[in-house]
């Protein structure tokens, strides 16, 4: 069965991912889509097991939803998916062949728990980032700015121009993005055990969508993806399967819980 919350241009569906994605969201009508599955690495979602009985059976779920997600996407529209470091050379090989690849994104973060002992600790995440059409795609350069330390700091001479000067002090973000974690206690923190920051969907729904849009999550857990959008006003779909995480989507996004039925 699944659950239907809305409020103006916000959506909320409790069900299953599949089944919300075939049954409920049109085709080519996203614009953006941001997946942060389960990475098959054992954590516990609130009683719900992120561990499949196979590598193959984790990869074979996740193709499904990917190929959902290619049917959904606008002719314009942007894919943003996360894994973990083991799965993304697949989700990579399967994709490249499906959409335009623009970028491999590492999101760095310190940890501040127990480190490795017998290895270099995992320290960042990898998402990848493609789009339908190369030649036709939204990427708001200068809503994304970033501080360039050669120019803004050092204050470097670029004596390679016919004048020389100072060298810019903004640039576009490169492909290692620095944000810390969700820690307990922070303001943004839900009871969740992957939730992701703020800041980091910021950027990309500033870079990859416009006002008026539609972004999608197909794994909302927090909803950040979802309230981020809000606050830029675009249009919100989020998906999520326990209930626990819904209420908090319910919560953060401001929709009463008169819920449609849509099985």
């Amino acid at each position: 069965m699944i659950k239907r919350f809305e409020r103006n241009d916000d959506v909320i569906f409790q069900g299953d991912v599949l089944d919300v994605l075939a049954s409920e969201i049109p085709n080519a009508s996203v614009d953006l889509i941001f997946a942060d599955p389960p990475y098959n690495l054992g954590k516990n979602f609130n009683g719900r097991h992120d561990r499949w009985e196979s590598e193959q059976a984790y990869l074979d779920w996740s193709f499904q939803w990917l190929e959902l997600c290619l049917a959904k996407l606008s002719s314009t529209g942007s894919l943003y998916v996360m894994t973990s470091t083991q799965n993304m050379p697949h989700f990579d090989l399967y994709l490249r062949d499906k959409l335009h690849i623009l970028s491999r994104i590492i999101w760095f973060y310190d940890s501040s728990g127990v480190q490795a002992k017998h290895r270099f600790g995992s320290m960042y995440e990898p998402i990848l980032y493609g789009v339908k059409n190369k030649k036709s795609y939204t990427f708001n350069a200068n809503d994304i700015l970033v501080e360039a330390k050669t120019g803004a700091q050092r204050k470097l001479i670029d004596h390679r121009k016919s004048i020389p000067t100072v060298y810019n002090s903004q640039k576009v973000p490169g492909n290692v993005w620095e944000f810390p974690r969700v820690r307990y206690r922070m303001a943004e923190y839900e009871n969740h055990p992957t939730q992701k920051p703020i800041a980091l969907l910021e950027r990309i729904i500033q870079a990859s969508s416009r006002p008026g849009d539609t972004v999608l999550d197909l794994f909302s857990g927090t909803f950040t993806t979802s309230y981020v959008a809000q606050q830029q006003k675009r249009h919100s779909i989020g998906i999520e399967i326990e209930e626990a995480y819904v209420h908090i989507g319910l919560r953060r996004l401001q929709i009463q819980t008169q819920e449609q039925d849509s099985s």
